[in-house]
């Protein structure tokens, strides 16, 4: 079962930053993301998501390929690629994995202006070597499926002090 964790950030740009110590520690194979995702509020109160994945571009990419195979063998090949990378750009836009963005709107709409949010869904971890890695970074949780324990080991690697490196 996944984890889910919500942390707000004071700054626009702190939840993408955190983001990618995530994905180089994904890369260690100290985490194994589900999906990651940073919500920013703008000055004027819009919230925008940035997904990990862009599945409408996924969709079109693969739909176009079939499209033109499929075009080519009935002797269409410029249709069949139109055709098949609009159905796989709609299929990819309308296809929601991961966090819901629902939820995640929900949640950021309480940000203040000029803020931000990460949503991480998190399928396993080396919990010793994330919270090394996230000591300091600030924020504060605002969600989370982690134990009460395990919330307050993260809050307090978030607000510890930032370590000299």
């Amino acid at each position: 079962m996944s984890t889910l964790v919500a942390v707000a950030y004071n700054d626009q740009f702190r939840a993408q930053e955190v983001r990618t110590s995530l994905l180089r520690l994904q890369k260690g194979h100290l985490i194994d993301l589900e999906d990651a995702v940073v919500a920013r509020k703008g000055e004027d109160g819009e919230i925008k998501l940035e997904q990990l994945h862009n599945l409408t571009s996924a969709g079109a990419i693969g739909g176009g390929f079939w499209g033109l195979l499929i075009g080519t063998l009935l002797m269409a090949p410029i249709f069949g690629l139109a055709a098949g990378a609009s159905t796989g750009a709609i299929s990819g836009a309308l296809t929601d994995i991961g966090i819901n963005d629902d939820f995640m709107r929900e949640v950021a709409a309480k940000l203040e202006p000029k803020t931000s949010a990460l949503f991480v869904l998190v399928r396993s971890a080396s919990p010793d070597r994330v919270l090394e890695e996230l000591r300091g970074t600030g924020g504060q949780i605002v969600r989370t499926s982690l134990s009460h324990e395990d919330e307050a080991k993260l809050q307090a690697a978030l607000d510890a002090e930032h370590p000299e490196r």
